[in-house]
């Protein structure tokens, strides 16, 4: 049986590339594409369009990672007991993919009730004034605020969670070192 991980190794390098890049490009170009627009009510629509056509690709990375993620713990479980201290890398890896999708269902969700509350307020004759897609303005109707500040936080911790498993990723990979593996293995048996 090969011990060769490469393509497994780059389908999961290649998830996390797109869910984090496409997390920031929400952030700095979709999010904001909508402060061009007039409209409150179009500047939301606008968005959250947007946001609808890439959550199945950016969940296609999500799930990337979680399949390849497993498959490359599981190749090198033995590894990673052995090596000091990458058994800890790896399961804050670990924490840092499932809190990054649970931030980014609950990004898309918080989207959806932006969304619905934006369109209840204008069919109830309601002026929806906002900056951009995750701004409320002063005179944004206060349910449409509040799930886009809601929406904010989390989508800036989303990049953030992405990027702790691109990090713990990389040390992970270091542990084939053949200096990385002697230190862990003498720090394992050795106080």
């Amino acid at each position: 049986m090969s011990d060769d991980r490469t393509l497994t190794q780059a389908v999961h390098d290649l998830g996390s590339a797109l869910w984090f890049g496409g997390a920031v490009m929400g952030i700095a170009g979709v999010n904001k594409s909508g402060s061009d627009l007039r409209d409150g009510l179009d500047k939301v629509r606008v968005a959250g369009s947007a946001w609808k056509r890439f959550a199945p690709v950016e969940w296609a990375g999500i799930g990337a990672v979680l399949l390849t993620g497993s498959q490359l713990t599981r190749s090198s479980s033995q590894r990673i007991a052995l090596q000091q201290g990458y058994g800890t890398v790896g399961a804050l890896k670990v924490g840092f993919v499932l809190a990054g999708a649970a931030a980014t269902a609950y990004a898309s969700y918080a989207g959806a009730r932006i969304a619905r509350a934006a369109e209840e307020a204008a069919g109830r004759g309601e002026t929806v004034d906002v900056h951009d897609a995750t701004r409320p303005s002063s005179a944004t109707p206060p349910e449409v605020a509040r799930w886009q500040e809601r929406q904010r936080v989390v989508q800036f911790a989303i990049p953030v969670l992405a990027g702790g498993n691109i990090v713990c990723n990389a040390a992970l990979v270091q542990s084939y070192r053949a200096g990385a593996t002697v230190k862990g293995v003498l720090g394992r048996f050795l106080p």
